[in-house]
């Protein structure tokens, strides 16, 4: 279709709800224009010829709907109509929808594009957006998820509301979103606004966006979302399973140690991608070295959260945006009651000016504090890598699975030879010293399952039936657990 496509919000309606299963609820429209001074004129007229223009009696139109058989409540912004501005008729229209999805028990979908404020009505409209705010908490604490496509254009107060608030936020290619429309930016400040900032691929890029999805691809995206949501809240069979038994750890000399190096970081290992593509899966952020998805194991989701190899073998390692990223992750996990499963596979963190000045270590804290607290079962995976602060991020957990080559340092091991004897020439007796392999860690306690097979395809199977088991044991979490510290060393 394109980039920057403007749909309207019955074209867009009509490419992501099932055939015939719209159901309107939204009122008619009885109240008088009013504007901030109270005359009614002038902005009566404007508001006939929106109507007129754009077919829709106001600026949103909501209702319920199936997408791919599973129900949901919808809102979508007409922006034929008066830019999608949202005055007090549209703001009690889009209360009155995220309510009734709350009562309903249903997920929430937000489609907006919209200029922000209606300018006629003033701070009485500008208002709207605390009210439909917390509409939205009240959804979101009663454990139902809310779903946000930023279409073209979405900014101004709709954008630093409604439209930054969801579990998982998508947006349409080539969309302006962002604060303060650059016609309004340029008028205040006399120049215009930095091209391609205010893009949705750029909010990719910063994390504020999780990611880019056409409107074509959004009914089947959002259908399998839907799906795996729907499986979580399924009933499960009551059958007692037990979850994995530890597995004993390996003593391992230098040189296996250093071959284990080695062979996590051959660039045709699997990663991230290839062990979602194992099992039922559906992506919610798919670019950048952080990535996150719903996936089924045996029958019972979790959020993974994780690296992805190739991104970083390109060059693009986790900083502080990223891990700000997981940390929202985490907690969107929390709030629908989710367990967590994450990844680990990295060669370490970004290493800049720019990761220093944004906070890398206070997020690598924050992070592993948010996964520490979270009220789910979680779950994490050494699949590879697992160098530094970037790794110990996502490593606290209920259970821990590792591939039996996968390592967890402080450092890569050179850098610990360069600390230690000022050079990398003893990088492989560092990585036996230090302690980093799997196994070691399994003799001490620090990880409770080893998947030790040579093939990659063996390797992902059975740790994504470990992963099952534990969770079909309906486990509670464990704050010690998660903590747990190695209680003597084992040579």
């Amino acid at each position: 279709m394109g980039e920057r496509a403007r749909l309207s919000a019955v074209d867009l309606r009509d490419m992501i709800v099932d055939d015939g299963s719209w159901e309107s609820l939204d009122t008619s429209i009885v109240r008088p224009a009013v504007t901030s001074d109270g005359d009614d004129r002038a902005y009566a007229a404007d508001l006939a010829r929106a109507r007129e223009r754009s077919g829709s009696d106001e600026s949103v139109i909501t209702g319920t709907g199936l997408i791919g058989g599973r129900r949901a409540a919808i809102v979508l912004s007409e922006f034929g109509f008066l830019g999608g501005s949202i005055g007090r008729d549209a703001g009690s229209r889009i209360v009155d929808a995220v309510g009734r999805a709350t009562r309903e028990g249903l997920p929430l979908i937000a489609l907006p594009a919209s200029g922000g404020t209606r300018m006629q009505e003033g701070t009485a409209a500008f208002l709207q957006m605390v009210a439909i705010t917390g509409a939205v908490t009240a959804h979101k604490a009663a454990g139902l998820p809310y779903l946000v496509y930023l279409r073209h254009p979405t900014t101004g107060g709709v954008f630093a509301s409604w439209g930054s608030l969801g579990h998982v936020t998508w947006a349409q290619p080539g969309a302006l979103v962002g604060f303060l429309g650059p016609r309004v930016y340029e008028g205040l400040y006399g120049e215009p606004f930095p091209d391609g900032v205010q893009t949705a691929e750029n909010l990719v890029r910063t994390t504020v966006v999780d990611d880019v999805v056409e409107p074509e691809a959004l009914a089947g995206r959002l259908s399998s979302v839907l799906r795996l949501l729907a499986l979580h809240e399924s009933p499960k069979q009551s059958n007692t399973v037990d979850a994995p038994r530890p597995t004993p750890g390996q003593v391992v000399d230098a040189e296996d140690a250093w071959a284990s190096v080695l062979a996590t970081r051959e660039p045709r290992r699997a990663g991230l991608i290839e062990f979602l593509a194992r099992g039922d899966s559906a992506a919610l952020s798919d670019a950048g070295p952080l990535r996150f998805a719903l996936s089924s194991f045996g029958g019972h989701v979790a959020l993974v959260v994780g690296y992805d190899r190739l991104s970083q073998e390109n060059g693009e390692l986790p900083g502080p945006r990223h891990l700000r990223e997981a940390r929202r992750a985490i907690m969107a996990a929390g709030d629908l009651s989710i367990p967590i499963v994450t990844i680990i596979d990295t060669p370490g963190a970004e290493l800049s000016v720019v990761a220093e000045e944004g906070g890398l270590a206070a997020q690598i804290a924050r992070c592993t504090v948010e996964l520490i607290k979270v009220p789910v079962p979680t779950v994490s995976v050494m699949l590879g890598q697992g160098a530094g602060g970037a790794a110990l991020a996502l490593f606290p957990a209920d259970l821990r699975v590792a591939r039996a080559d996968a390592w967890l340092s402080p450092l890569p091991p050179e850098g610990a030879s360069l600390i230690v004897h000022r050079d990398l020439d003893h990088a492989d007796e560092m990585a036996a010293r230090q302690g980093i392999l799997a196994g070691r860690l399994a003799a001490q306690g620090m990880v409770d399952v080893i998947v030790d097979t040579d093939s990659d395809a063996d390797a992902l199977a059975g740790i994504r039936e470990a992963i099952g088991r534990y969770l079909a044991s309906s486990p509670t979490p464990d704050p010690r657990a998660r903590t747990r510290v190695p209680a003597a060393d084992v040579r």
